[in-house]
């Protein structure tokens, strides 16, 4: 093993155990008590790139099948990592790579070229198989709702979908629109549920298709659609009663909140009511990690609420509502990754078996954000006037028991054809 990753794992290994194999023999890090990881180098190469920049070459290394992990798995791996202190074991290699990715990031937010299609297009236009191997019946590819804890994730789904929609306060004869409506399973809920007729906007075409077949099967075409646009291109004037965007704002991109609020200022009613669901950071961070950024959500950003709240105030718009949800996520994609691995083969069928590991590598990565970093998920309530809403929260527990009511009636969803 290399002097320098060898000295950079005895700075950061103190609590739990990490034994790794390489070129240099077997090496075993940390005094116990936590977490037991063993990992195993393929090639030297590999162990000279892990040390010169740590936050890209793991995922890749890992991807690539030349970081093996033999004793545990990479979400064990990756939270005995922050399990332990990272300030001692900054080498000037990586300050390095830091710097340069501020600078880069600082350049790509001033660049006036929308690439929104393009970005959604990289993830969410994957073979539509893939996510029918670890989502819920419904497809929803956002934070679930454990309410009450250790419910199924088809449960948590749903009772996502019924907060969210007590939320709204939605009624028959509304007009709702939804931004960044996925593969449909909100929309549908909100419109049969409350009787609302519902636009859909999306900007993935596999999701498009795949909603408008659904919405047709239900017999919901006359009260829900699905339309290929992105929300700045909404004309000004055109009302909404009602306006959700469920894990969408974090493809917005920090420079484009002004735009986006304003946008929602110009199509929300005036005693409208629109809620934001979206995962949100505790600080705002200097850049991106590099390498969800090149191999997942390229373009995307993770917000902290003191980023979101003033553009919110200076669109004209009043919150009313602000809820978080701490470990809700993490628990989702704790579900998310056992369904994967436990169809990895059906993966790598579909893909190959690089794919499959920076899939794994994608989700074990996500999870511990939330379980280690204070990564949660905010829910913003936001009206024009202050009385569209109630002045206390029952109103929510007394629509959601009324929904449980709606759900138990309601037609079983039809799995999605993939």
């Amino acid at each position: 093993m290399t002097s320098s990753l060898h000295k950079l794992f005895s700075k950061i290994i103190r609590i739990g155990s990490l034994t790794v194999r390489g070129s240099g023999g077997e090496h075993h890090y940390g005094g116990g008590g936590g977490r037991t990881v063993r990992l195993r180098f393929v090639d030297a190469a590999a162990e000279r790139e892990l040390v010169t920049d740590p936050q890209l070459k793991l995922g890749e290394l890992y991807m690539d099948g030349r970081i093996l992990v033999e004793q545990g798995d990479i979400y064990e791996l990756l939270a005995l990592v922050k399990d332990n202190t990272l300030n001692e074991g900054l080498t000037l290699s990586m300050v390095l790579h830091g710097m340069g990715r501020l600078i880069a990031s600082q350049v790509r937010n001033r660049l006036p070229v929308n690439r929104n299609r393009r970005n959604v297009a990289h993830h969410y236009d994957l073979d539509e198989r893939l996510f029918s191997l670890f989502l819920d019946e419904d497809w929803q590819y956002s934070c679930a709702y454990f309410n009450p804890p250790g419910i199924s994730l088809d449960e948590a789904q749903i009772a996502k979908k019924r907060h969210i929609v007590a939320k709204l306060l939605a009624k028959p004869g509304h007009r709702a629109l939804e931004i960044g409506s996925g593969w449909g399973g909100m929309a549908m809920y909100l419109s049969e549920s409350s009787g609302v007729d519902v636009t859909g906007i999306t900007l993935s075409t596999e999701q498009l298709k795949i909603s408008r077949e659904r919405a047709r099967r239900r017999g919901l075409a006359g009260n829900v659609r699905f339309e290929l646009q992105d929300y700045y291109d909404l004309p000004t004037g055109q009302q909404y009663d009602r306006i959700v965007s469920v894990g969408m704002f974090e493809h917005v991109g920090r420079l484009n909140y002004r735009k986006f609020f304003n946008k929602v200022n110009d199509v929300l009613a005036d005693d409208g009511v629109m809620v934001l669901h979206s995962i949100g950071q505790p600080y705002p961070a200097l850049y991106n990690n590099p390498w969800m950024e090149k191999y997942i959500f390229p373009g995307g950003y993770i917000p902290s609420l003191a980023e979101v709240l003033p553009w919110i105030e200076k669109a004209g718009l009043l919150v009313s509502d602000v809820e978080i949800l701490p470990m809700h996520y993490a628990y989702t994609l704790r579900h998310w990754r056992e369904r994967f691995l436990a169809n990895r083969e059906k993966a790598a069928a579909i893909y190959d078996e690089r794919f499959v590991r920076m899939w794994e590598f994608y989700l074990a990565g996500s999870e511990m954000a939330f379980t280690h970093e204070a990564f949660h998920i905010f829910q913003i309530q936001i009206v024009k006037k202050r009385n569209a809403v109630p002045d206390n929260r029952d109103y929510i527990y007394e629509r959601e028991a009324e929904l449980r009511a709606f759900e138990g009636r309601r037609s079983p969803l039809d799995r999605i054809a993939v």
